[in-house]
């Protein structure tokens, strides 16, 4: 088995060229980071190629003045760039897996090539997620900067040429499925963690610590929780903030001010020093497909309170492991805190729990395992239809 991953940027692409490396069937991973970022993986560099341009452009147009930036939107432009460059590089192989809205055009590529083409997409389907954000936004009177129409128009046609659509969780299928994607085209396998990476250390103080990690934006739901914490005041706590803000979240934290603690963005080395200081991790999310700092929050002793919408509910066990609740459920998020605040013994009996159900069947090892079940039973699906 030979296979090819093309991704514009980084997300779990790494992990995945990880273990396809180990099991010496990666051909070459094609990414817009540069070697030595991706060398630390044990990729050599002889089978990776870098188009850094793509990142060049697209952090070189975030620093721009807004009133610039508001004039033009290159998104299309840059993905668009991307995959061309991309489908360059494209080799013969047995399949082919690329990232949804960078990869038509390599697709097209290692079609013709012979390949069964898979589209990784890491979120909900494209249509949803723009639905459901643009409603978020538009709830709070904040102008949502969804996709570019053609990036969108793109990712579609993506999903109904390649011949499978690898995907993470129970809540990403629900989302394809409601779009009429039929289901014997989505490949699902959720993602992992690294235990040596994300690991439980002693917590120092005694002080009842909500978690969260992520960006802070109206999608991560960021706001919901400021106002639960908020609204509970409970004492000897504490809401720790890690992640960069967004200017969309100034007046939420204006208007919360006193309630949480923010310490802006930490290295992902450092995280787990932080997770292990914490009493339970608090994930809001309005939508993503399956959010890693979930696994990596377990990996550290935390029970986890997630949404519906964040796919964690493929690894929290509800009432085990942590707790599943409905997005924008305030009363929910009240509800659960209050209860662990005020039941610390089962707290860290279910933090405990979390920690062990990750390390058994959820790391990066497992995954790999899991996704190459899934590319040994495409490929056989392939040589017995040829073989009709």
């Amino acid at each position: 088995m030979k296979v090819i991953v093309s991704v514009g940027g980084r997300f779990h692409a790494f992990n995945l060229a990880q273990q396809l490396e180990k099991r010496g069937i990666l051909t070459r991973l094609v990414t817009s980071y540069p070697a030595r970022y991706v060398m630390p993986y044990g990729i050599p560099k002889a089978k990776t190629t870098s188009i850094i341009a793509k990142e060049l452009l697209e952090r070189g147009w975030d620093t721009l003045p807004r009133f610039v930036r508001k004039l033009y939107n290159p998104q299309f432009f840059i993905h668009e760039l991307y995959d061309k460059h991309a489908a360059r590089h494209i080799e013969p192989s047995d399949i082919f897996v690329g990232w949804a809205n960078f990869s038509l055009c390599s697709l097209r590529v290692a079609r013709k090539q012979g390949a069964v083409c898979i589209i990784e997409r890491g979120s909900s389907h494209i249509l949803y997620q723009s639905g459901i954000l643009s409603e978020e936004y538009r709830k709070f009177g904040i102008e949502f900067e969804g996709p570019h129409p053609k990036i969108v128009e793109k990712e579609l046609q993506e999903y109904k040429e390649a011949d499978y659509i690898s995907i993470p969780s129970s809540f990403v299928r629900r989302t394809f499925v409601e779009q009429d994607v039929p289901e014997h085209k989505l490949i699902q396998v959720p993602y992992g963690v690294d235990l040596a990476s994300f690991r439980q250390v002693s917590k120092e103080d005694k002080v009842f610590r909500v978690i969260f990690a992520g960006g802070m934006t109206l999608r991560k739901g960021v706001h919901y929780l400021l106002q639960a914490f908020s609204e509970l005041r409970l004492s000897n706590s504490e809401l720790l903030l890690i992640g960069s803000m967004n200017d969309e979240m100034r007046s939420f934290f204006k208007k919360y001010k006193g309630a949480y603690k923010w310490i802006g963005h930490v290295p992902q080395g450092e995280l787990y020093r932080y997770y292990s200081q914490g009493s339970v991790f608090c994930l809001p999310s309005i939508e993503e497909g399956l959010a890693m700092v979930i696994p990596q929050a377990m990996a550290c002793g935390l029970p986890v309170i997630c949404t519906t919408n964040t796919g964690g509910e493929d690894i929290v066990r509800d009432g085990k492991d942590g707790f599943v609740i409905p997005i924008r459920d305030v009363d929910a998020l009240k509800e659960k805190f209050l209860y662990l605040y005020e039941h610390q013994n089962v707290c860290y009996a279910i933090g405990q729990s979390a920690k062990e159900r990750v390390s058994r069947g959820f790391t990066w090892d497992d995954y790999g395992e899991k996704i190459m079940r899934e590319y040994n039973r495409i490929l056989a699906a392939k040589q017995n239809k040829a073989a009709l």
